[in-house]
């Protein structure tokens, strides 16, 4: 039994995340700090270092006996470096991290993205174990998606595969995926609802504005059944549903992985949703033994994904 450990690193537009975990990937001790994404990438690689810092002090394990670090960033990332090219939630363009890593770190880190990383935790760890094709779309601020295929994280010629946040639903209007269904792009639109509805629906929304609710906030005026919430949510779960399906005919996955905020606060009830659509548009006996299940892991599966990818990049060579 390996005395090797490994953290990964989950860094959010509003939270970071680490973990350190055991060599076979039992979670140790976490921290989280918010992120203030305002202050800039220094200031948020700073935020990142003491995370990590607070998770080694919580699992009472020196830094000097970790072999590797996962980090997750919600951006594209230039594949096989340290440089973040894109990353919408952090305002981060072409920004390498490496150069602001801690001099004494004496380990290892691999950069990826997210998503990615999260669909990875649910593989190792999660709902999707044991398959060799997976797909994991997670519905949070935004839309991502990760692919496992033949048993391997599948990251495309660019490095950008499995961004289906980015699928063009309507090309008329010029909306992608995340233009729908995206808790931030979600909200935009129920407020402009709200704002042309009825008074005595705008009763029940004094004081509140859409656009800063939460998923949980979403899923309590969900499952009270408020019409106009109803609405928008089936409205994302047909979108997301919709894409799925065509993942399904393109990809032929076995198993479909939904996470994030969104579907961690709505549960099963959307999942199932969102497969009844995908039926729909699935060509005959294409989703024939495919499971499609919500995230076991929940906001543990990037920081787990992070570090099991660490782990089997790093691994044989210590």
């Amino acid at each position: 039994m390996s005395d090797a450990y490994w953290i990964g690193v989950d860094l959010g537009g509003t939270k970071i995340l680490a973990g350190l975990f055991d060599d076979q990937l039992n979670l140790i001790a976490r921290s989280k700090l918010s992120t203030n994404s305002e202050q800039g990438g220094p200031a948020v690689l700073q935020r990142v270092i003491q995370a990590i810092n607070q998770a080694a002090q919580n699992a009472k394990i020196p830094l000097q006996k970790v072999s590797g670090l996962g980090l997750a960033v919600p951006g594209q990332i230039v594949p096989r470096s340290s440089i973040v090219r894109f990353a919408p939630n952090l305002d981060w363009r072409d920004f390498d991290l490496k150069p602001n890593f801690p001099t004494e770190w004496n380990f290892p880190v691999i950069v990826e993205n997210d998503v990615r990383m999260g669909t990875y935790g649910e593989w190792t760890r999660g709902a999707a174990q044991g398959s060799a094709n997976v797909f994991g779309i997670f519905a949070g601020t935004g839309v991502g998606g990760g692919l496992i295929l033949n048993g391997q994280l599948f990251h495309g010629f660019n490095g950008h595969a499995g961004e289906i946040g980015h699928i063009v639903i309507d090309w008329r209007k010029e909306h992608s995926l995340e233009d729908i269904a995206g808790r931030r792009n979600l909200m935009k639109r129920l407020k402009k609802t709200i704002d042309k509805a009825p008074r005595r629906v705008k009763r029940d929304y004094k004081g509140l504005d859409p656009i800063n609710f939460k998923s949980s906030q979403i899923a309590e005026l969900f499952q009270k059944g408020d019409p106009p919430m109803v609405q928008a949510v089936d409205r994302a779960a047909c979108a997301i549903g919709s894409a799925i399906a065509s993942v399904v005919n393109f990809l032929s996955p076995e198993v479909i992985v939904i996470g994030g905020g969104m579907a961690q606060s709505l549960g099963e009830q959307w999942t199932e949703r969102i497969w009844e659509v995908a039926n729909r548009f699935i060509l005959p006996g294409a989703a024939e033994n495919v499971r499609c299940t919500t995230a076991a892991l929940g906001d543990d599966a990037g920081i787990t994904g992070a570090a099991a990818y660490a782990r089997n990049t790093f691994g044989a060579n210590r």
